[in-house]
């Protein structure tokens, strides 16, 4: 089924002005023969793909491999089950372009040198659950005092894990930190190799299978207690290839579109059970929650804060060893045009550094009130390949 079919792009005076500077720049516009994407998981299916995210509506439906039809490049995905880790090592070593992951990770490869931006958000405010044997006289996250927990270290999961232990008294000292992956630790609370595990929705499979018993949830709490997800992209890559970032960015924001439209909500969770995580999964991930709160793309005030915490816990917990800066990691201005190209700059609401929503609207896609107020029932939008006249403007030296 083609899910995008509205939307195309209006080619303004501005575009096709953005399209003849670039095809001045010669060569180092010109297409490139592959378009690598790294995402932060092991993924399920076939093909591969994973959920949570409007970029498993890509990878499932092909859609960026539609985008680059006729340009001669080539759309390869990789998925990595190290997670994030992982992924920052691909990154390091140029066998990715882009990248999916969490925001822990990506502090962490920031803090190591890594020469990266962040494009857009995608997938935020993701929670995390503690579960347990079903017969466990574990409660409350304070019995996890001296018990064998298993944490996915280096995750995004990781921080907030240890955020939510010091919310409740404890450090991660006060238990017996298993790290495992994810199949590894659910495997490992199945066996009762562990006492409790830190994870995501891929719990409620196992809960609904009766094998295990949610003790904890972050679901409808504090919004500092979950964890965000972006896009980011080589620096190297994004300077000699403004025009495939663009075509890239713009699949995505119509993606995340699509799958903000609460008439889309049963066909998105049915698309993300590809994955293997079922749909029942994603209704209790998502239960009392708009869809467009956890898939816009926007950079806002909410965003960056969170990114900016997790410098400062990360350094206070000695996951990285040096702080870096953030709002200068931030590269809007594909985003920016591709809200203007699609008529989505009014589609999300910006929220500020508290998860409040910003009443102030606006027209750009980051900072304060970096989006206007969403409208309802948004139509999907088009598959088509991204023309020329669509890209950014040439690229500016990095901050």
């Amino acid at each position: 089924m083609t899910l995008f079919r509205h939307y195309p792009f209006r080619l303004t005076a501005a575009s096709l002005a953005v399209a003849a500077s670039l095809l001045a720049a010669g060569p180092a516009c010109a297409a490139p023969e592959v378009v690598r994407i790294g995402v932060a998981t092991a993924g399920g299916g076939s093909p591969v793909t994973w959920g949570g995210s409007p970029g498993g509506v890509i990878r499932a439906q092909e859609l960026l491999e539609k985008a680059f039809e006729g340009t001669g490049t080539k759309v390869e995905w990789l998925f990595f089950k190290g997670a994030g880790p992982a992924v920052n090592e691909a990154l390091s070593n140029k066998q990715i372009d882009f990248a999916y992951q969490g925001d822990l990770p990506q502090v962490v490869g920031r803090a190591n040198g890594l020469k990266t931006k962040l494009l857009l958000s995608s997938g935020t405010r993701n929670n995390l659950y503690l579960v347990v044997p079903p017969d466990s006289d574990i409660k409350s996250i304070e019995d996890l005092k001296g018990k064998k927990v298993a944490i996915f270290r280096g995750t995004n999961g990781h921080l907030v894990a240890i955020n939510v232990l010091a919310a409740h008294g404890l450090t991660e000292r006060d238990i017996k930190g298993v790290n495992l992956d994810t199949g590894s630790a659910q495997a490992a609370i199945v066996s009762k190799g562990v006492d409790a595990a830190f994870g995501g929705y891929e719990y409620f499979k196992l809960r609904d299978q009766k094998l295990v018993r949610v003790a904890y949830s972050t679901q409808g709490k504090d919004p500092s207690l979950t964890r965000q997800a972006s896009l980011l992209v080589r620096e190297d890559f994004e300077q000699a290839n403004p025009d495939a970032v663009q075509r890239t960015v713009n699949v995505f924001v119509k993606a995340a579109a699509w799958s903000s439209d609460e008439a889309n909500r049963d066909e998105l969770f049915n698309i993300w059970a590809r994955s293997g995580t079922p749909v029942a999964s994603w209704q209790a991930e998502f239960a009392d929650t708009p869809l467009a709160l956890r898939n816009s793309p926007l950079i806002d005030d909410f965003l960056i804060a969170r990114y900016e915490a997790v410098v400062r816990e990360a350094l206070d917990q000695k996951l990285i060893r040096r702080s870096v800066t953030v709002k200068d990691w931030f590269e809007p201005r594909y985003l920016q045009v591709a809200l203007k190209e699609l008529g989505l700059d009014k589609r999300w609401v910006a929220y500020d550094a508290k998860g409040q929503p910003v009443q102030a609207v606006a027209q750009t896609g980051t900072q304060t009130g970096a989006s206007a107020g969403a409208h309802a029932g948004a139509q999907p939008v088009a598959a088509a390949p991204t023309p020329a006249a669509n890209a950014p403007a040439a690229p500016v030296a990095s901050r």
